[in-house]
């Protein structure tokens, strides 16, 4: 028998990141499920619930999921409508291919108000004369019925006739009744005759493996054709469609898994996982069979180990050892190993995750080795400044050619012949000729009748 556990609906809500308390919508469908149990209390805010295809028998502790919508019980072991009175805010309700008989339970739903859709094909009471009025007759807020919409005139007609019609659907619930009670009965009676074969072919089995020990080949054969004739005599036989013919089935194919599980497991168990040999060598394994690369980061005297990681898997999933020879990282419970060529640092190694792409990126340093020294490189400021300086030379080059009128004269000829040559001056002072002289000018001589005249500033 499998329980709803905490466990079981938290890896049911991987898209609310685990969290059950705020879980709007879950799918325990093909669970092989019993029971209803512990989903009011961990989930209050359900609108959407998938139970279908489970074994479940009743409908039960889901009255206090007040946002609740939608409910599939398709595929189930269910015989009464009940318990949903408290789902106030319940609009579909899909009980297909189930075994209600009692279509007077239909009645129970009145309550629900905001219920337009009703799936009850498949079903024993389906089969009622007048079952498609009578339910129409009874829920009025219903839209739908079995996938066929609900007309007016369909709707009038069903509530003239509803009187009349429910005579008619007491009776055929008694009939019914009846012949489930003797079902029932039949299908004790087999539980009881199967537990003694059980124990008949316990029995056998354990004379047939004392006899498969002498004679292994022969038995073996034989053996395996009686498994198949009584495989192929169970599912071949005749039954009713009934909860127990379900159960009775289910319970068969849980048995031939039984042995399977097993071999597996005694295999798992012989056959453990090695990573590391008896004498010590570390084996390379991939798992998860994840595409990789590693490379050599020489400026930085290290390797990058680049692991294509599953893009939407948590982080919590991956575990990371860095060892000096080899590097190994699990993700959900599959090991990932490589020996590296060259023996790392484990203390100075990092670990790195792309949050675009879900990578995980190794940086691991080198135990041995040298680190080479970085290139010079010219910076771009200084070579551009370079080029600026050269560029105000050249201007002011041309600046000076420009400023010369006639180049076979000279910038001092051309000065000196301003003034007219008769004209002296008398102010002249020793350091102009001097400057002119520093300039490139023609020295002049120094006029007889030339005084010099202290207060006189000197001509720059």
């Amino acid at each position: 028998m499998v329980r709803i556990s905490e466990d079981l609906i938290r890896r049911r809500a991987e898209h609310n990141n685990g969290e059950i308390f705020s879980l709007e919508e879950v799918s325990l469908h093909q669970q092989d499920i019993e029971k209803i149990e512990h989903i009011h209390n961990w989930c209050r805010d359900l609108r959407i619930l998938y139970l279908q295809n489970n074994l479940i028998p009743k409908i039960e502790n889901v009255s206090k999921l007040k946002k609740l919508e939608y409910l599939n019980l398709a595929l189930n072991n269910i015989e009464v409508i009940e318990n949903l009175e408290g789902c106030e805010s319940l609009q579909k309700l899909d009980l297909t291919v189930n075994f209600v008989g009692k279509l007077s339970s239909v009645e129970s739903l009145k309550q629900n108000l905001h219920l337009r859709e009703l799936y009850l094909v498949g079903n024993p009471c389906a089969e009622f004369q007048g079952y498609r009025p009578h339910v129409i007759a009874c829920l009025p807020q219903l839209q739908w019925l079995d996938g066929k919409a609900i007309g007016r005139a369909e709707r009038i007609q069903a509530l003239q006739e509803l009187d009349a019609g429910r005579k008619r659907i007491f009776e055929q619930e008694a009939e019914y009744s009846e012949k489930r009670e003797k079902q029932k009965i039949s299908g004790l009676k087999k539980t009881e005759d199967q537990g003694e074969t059980q124990n008949l072919t316990q029995i056998n089995q354990l004379v047939t493996e004392t006899q498969t020990r002498m004679t292994h080949q022969n038995q073996e054969s034989s053996s395996h054709t009686d498994a198949e004739d009584k495989e192929r005599e169970f599912w071949e036989k005749p039954c009713a469609f009934t909860p127990e013919s379900r159960l009775e089935a289910h319970r068969h194919l849980e048995e031939k898994k039984k042995p399977k599980e097993r071999e597996r497991e005694n295999h798992e168990a012989k056959t453990p996982r090695s990573l590391i040999t008896a004498d010590g060598r570390v084996l390379n394994v991939n798992e998860p069979k994840l595409e990789f690369s590693l490379t050599d980061n020489e400026n930085n005297n290290c390797m990058l180990l680049d692991l294509h990681v599953y893009r939407h898997l948590d982080t919590s999933l991956l575990n990371v050892d860095v060892q000096p020879t080899y590097v190994r990282v699990t993700i959900k419970g599959k090991v990932f190993q490589l020996v590296l060529p060259e023996e790392v640092k484990p203390d100075s190694s990092t670990t790195k995750r792309s949050q675009t792409t879900g990578h995980l990126l190794l940086t691991l340093p080198l135990a041995h080795g040298e680190i080479k020294p970085k290139k010079h490189i010219a910076k771009p400021n200084s070579t551009s400044g370079d080029r600026k300086t050269e560029k105000i030379k050249k201007r002011m080059s041309r600046g000076r050619e420009l400023l010369e009128v006639d180049p076979s004269k000279s910038l001092a000829g051309n000065l000196a012949n301003i003034v007219s040559e008769g004209k002296d001056f008398p102010h002249q002072t020793q350091q102009v000729s001097q400057a002119d002289q520093h300039c490139g000018f023609d020295e002049r001589p120094v006029s007889k009748d030339f005084v010099d005249d202290p207060e006189v500033p000197p001509l720059m």
